[in-house]
């Protein structure tokens, strides 16, 4: 049973490599979501695509990805093509796998309304729905100061640059966050460069997250576009989900009829 071990792994190991947009361009570190939720808070609402490069120094590991992303009202839906995630530190075939396995497509919705956050597998026809940490407190603990830097074009559209500096005044913990707004639309972000250090190993890592959004629309999105499919299995655990669902994958491709006991 070493296959399915090795897939669960390169599974595990490419979502865990993804941060997530729950909210405006959400990464896996509470406190530069803290910051995002700070300055720009709930009130977008566009549709666009969404380039993303996330860079670890001083090994200059990096993670590429494109995405779909919506924001209405404060929820947010995001569309994932693994095939296109590039990385420095991806395991060899791990994205053929995951495709093979039916996971190279994930949805995440989140939902600021009901705190809850819903990843989705639509190869599998399965998703995870997950409680949202409560910001509220997090938020309470930030404190921002603004600096225009002044203004540039980017993409053809006329922005003003400027740097945001988040505070935690428990910590004192900083995160310095530029952000390229367009006059000619709506003045929402168009680019946005986070700078934070992630915990790793025990030490801090100084990292640096940027998103490049393209192709903006500034409808607003259809709440449909925020609700979970209707008819797919469900989880509370995405560890759960993979694990199970890659195992009914591998039983039926070896004709085994039959599930452990305790899955669903």
């Amino acid at each position: 049973m070493k296959t399915p071990i090795l897939l669960l792994a390169a599974a595990l190991f490419v979502t865990a490599s993804i941060p997530v947009p729950a909210q405006i361009g959400k990464s896996s570190n509470s406190a530069a979501d803290s910051a995002l939720t700070k300055v720009f808070g709930t009130k977008l609402n566009f549709s666009a695509t969404m380039d993303m490069q996330v860079k670890t120094l001083p090994m200059n590991d990096e993670i590429s990805m494109s995405s779909k992303i919506y924001f209405a009202q404060g929820n947010s839906r995001t569309e994932m093509d693994m095939t296109k995630m590039t990385g420095t530190k991806m395991p060899p075939h791990a994205v053929d796998q995951m495709k093979s396995m039916g996971m190279d497509q994930m949805v995440t919705i989140s939902r600021n309304d009901t705190k809850t956050v819903y990843m989705i597998y639509p190869g599998l026809e399965a998703y995870a729905k997950m409680a949202s940490p409560d910001a509220n407190q997090a938020e309470s603990d930030t404190k921002v100061e603004t600096v225009e830097l002044g203004k540039e074009t980017l993409d053809g559209h006329p922005c003003v640059k400027k740097q945001f500096t988040v505070t935690n005044t428990k910590t004192a913990e900083k995160i310095v966050m530029l952000a390229w707004t367009a006059t000619d639309l709506k003045d929402y972000p168009i680019k946005i460069e986070i700078n934070s250090n992630d915990e790793g190993k025990g030490k801090k890592v100084p990292t640096t997250t940027t998103l490049h959004f393209v192709d903006i629309d500034t409808a607003q999105p259809a709440a449909s576009l925020f609700e979970p499919p209707v008819g797919y299995r469900v989880y509370t655990d995405v560890q759960a989900l993979m694990q199970t669902e890659m195992m009914k994958k591998m039983q039926k491709m070896q004709g085994l009829d039959g599930l452990p006991p305790g899955h669903p």
